[in-house]
């Protein structure tokens, strides 16, 4: 029963998959069992591995990512879905899943190209730099996560690695001088003003954007897609560079009632993100100021054309 009552919605889905789904698979598709793949990758907070129970109300329970080839997807995808329909709606005492009106389709088969597109806007792997600033963040974390149960043909899997290789430096180097820009106007700059003309709903909003932005400097700092804003600061946490630290002080910063000390956990915050600059050979500038680094970090983007963009803008 503590098994049970530990159990995560991807750990639920691996189980179920091998318990029902592969057999399934097995018997009624032999023949096409080593061109199947299977996982749960995508939208809810399974996918992350932070769900809990207040999770399961919507969209979780024992459920399945059926990924096909083009051809093959022609081929099987009525039935193999009619088959997945059929398996138990239960499962060591989870479900049935109940789908919310924007759920569905989350599990399911799919095929390979159209699964990514629907998260990326692309049938293929960005190339071009423009490709890769269109996407959104929190949409690349999105489709790389989760895990995959099995992929016997590994195309599935080649996408998953090819992303999960992170953005081509230059688009990262972009989105950290960007960042650097947006974290020292809503933090250093316009906090202060803000309290100074007690303007609350602009000081709060000052006060999250700055989080939001540091989370993601940071997550670009460790070459890692950052997820959106419902879980980026729980998992923040387990990021190796700054992660634990400034999950901390973000937490200490959002819980503090005294605006005024909140300043000097900005500046803190601040500092320790130009010193994780400095130790990347990313800027080498002396400033406490970040919309001094900026520029530097933006200096060192190799394509001319990238280069030269508005460094607010990434």
């Amino acid at each position: 029963m503590r098994w049970i009552q530990l159990m995560t919605g991807l750990e639920l889905s691996e189980n179920y998959y091998w318990v029902h789904g592969r057999p399934m698979i097995l018997e009624k598709f032999g023949n096409w069992a080593e061109r199947i793949a299977v996982g749960l990758v995508g939208d809810g907070s399974e996918c992350f591995g932070f769900d809990d129970e207040i999770s399961r109300d919507h969209d979780w329970g024992p459920g399945l990512c059926i990924w096909l080839a083009p051809k093959d997807y022609k081929t099987l995808s009525g039935r193999l879905q009619e088959a997945v329909n059929q398996l138990p709606r239960t499962f060591t005492g989870y479900g049935p899943r109940q789908e919310s009106a924007w759920g569905k389709g989350r599990v399911g088969v799919f095929e390979i190209s159209q699964f990514y597109m629907g998260f990326i806007g692309l049938n293929h792997v960005p190339v071009e730099l423009d490709e890769w600033l269109r996407i959104p963040e929190s949409y690349l974390a999105t489709c790389t996560n989760g895990k995959v149960f099995e992929d016997p043909l590994g195309k599935f899997s080649s996408w998953r690695e090819k992303l999960l290789e992170f953005y081509p430096e230059d688009v990262r180097l972009k989105k950290i001088a960007s960042r650097c820009m947006a974290i020292a106007q809503s933090g250093q700059y316009n906090f202060q003003r803000c309290l100074k003309r007690r303007e609350y709903f602009a000081l709060h909003y000052t006060e999250t954007k700055f989080c939001h932005d540091v989370i993601s400097l940071v997550f670009l700092l460790n070459r890692k897609y950052c997820p959106y804003f419902k879980w980026m600061h729980r998992a923040l946490h387990a990021l190796p560079i700054l992660g634990e630290s400034l999950h901390l002080t973000i937490s200490q910063l959002l819980t503090m009632t005294a605006h005024e000390e909140k300043v000097a956990i900005i500046e803190e915050i601040c500092d320790t993100l130009i010193s994780e600059l400095r130790s990347q050979g990313l800027s080498d500038a002396n400033s406490s100021f970040l919309l001094d680094h900026g520029p530097i970090v933006q200096s060192k983007i190799k394509d001319s054309a990238l280069r030269q963009k508005n460094v607010w803008v990434g």
